[in-house]
């Protein structure tokens, strides 16, 4: 089995007059993570995890912020391509573990939709996603309330 490992760090600004999109579900708060797509911060550390595992580059690379075709885009149709990506090379995913980094919004009530929502867009079982939140005790920018991070680790199979 040729079985490879990828990491993720993505981190966004919270925003006044933004969505908070967080795993493709969005979050009821009061402001929203800033960015050129919908600032899904945990489906981006997933994107580069599985585009590192594979060997593939960054997020940045397959998706520039400097093109107007992914400005506003949901990021589920960033993973989708990513995962469509991996198939051509001959690569499934095999697990990912994932972890949000934020005082708030509260998470834990939506982490089952995440991993339903990264579950179907990465064609896999649920038992191969895990979405774990966390905060730093109101220390750095997290804890302050200014921005929210996610690392991701996955690994990747040849089919």
């Amino acid at each position: 089995m040729n079985m490879r490992i990828g990491h993720g760090l993505d981190v966004h600004q919270l925003v006044l007059g933004r969505k908070c999109i967080i795993g493709g579900v969005e979050i009821p708060f009061d402001k929203g993570l800033d960015g050129h797509s919908d600032a899904d911060v945990l489906l981006h550390a997933i994107c580069d995890a599985l585009l590192g595992a594979a060997g593939l580059g960054d997020i940045g690379k397959h998706f520039p912020p400097s093109d107007n075709k992914f400005k506003g885009i949901d990021s589920r149709e960033l993973l989708r391509h990513v995962v469509a990506l991996l198939k051509i090379k001959s690569y499934v995913v095999n697990n990912i573990d994932a972890t949000v980094i934020c005082e708030a919004p509260k998470l834990s009530p939506h982490t089952a939709q995440m991993c339903a929502n990264i579950t179907a867009d990465c064609d896999v079982d649920v038992t191969q996603v895990n979405v774990k939140a966390t905060t730093t005790e109101k220390l750095g920018f997290t804890g302050r309330g200014e921005g929210i991070a996610a690392e991701a680790v996955c690994t990747i199979v040849k089919n």
